[in-house]
């Protein structure tokens, strides 16, 4: 069953690497396929380039989906990071 939440990005400097790196080791936790959605470009949540390669950047809106058994649970996990790294409301 897939999961999926939308985000607005606050942080001035927007998904840069450190932010970033702590998005895919949290997604990389789970057996779900997480993916990351911005401009109509989807990336695999857990490659570090593929979320790089976006250039996701302050007031961006970015979509967030999981797809798989734990898919709640991963979803849940990537928010509390957006959440936590002040990246999104």
């Amino acid at each position: 069953m897939a999961e999926t939440q939308d985000f607005n990005i606050i942080s001035e400097t927007g998904i840069h690497a450190r932010p970033a790196t702590l998005l895919v080791q949290a997604a990389s936790k789970f057996v779900s396929e997480v993916t990351l959605s911005y401009q109509g470009k989807e990336v695999n949540l857990k490659s570090i380039m593929g979320v790089m390669s976006l250039g996701v950047g302050h007031g961006a809106d970015v979509t967030i989906k999981a797809d798989g058994d734990d898919a709640k649970e991963a979803l849940a996990a990537v928010a509390k990071v957006m959440k936590d790294e002040g990246l999104a409301k």
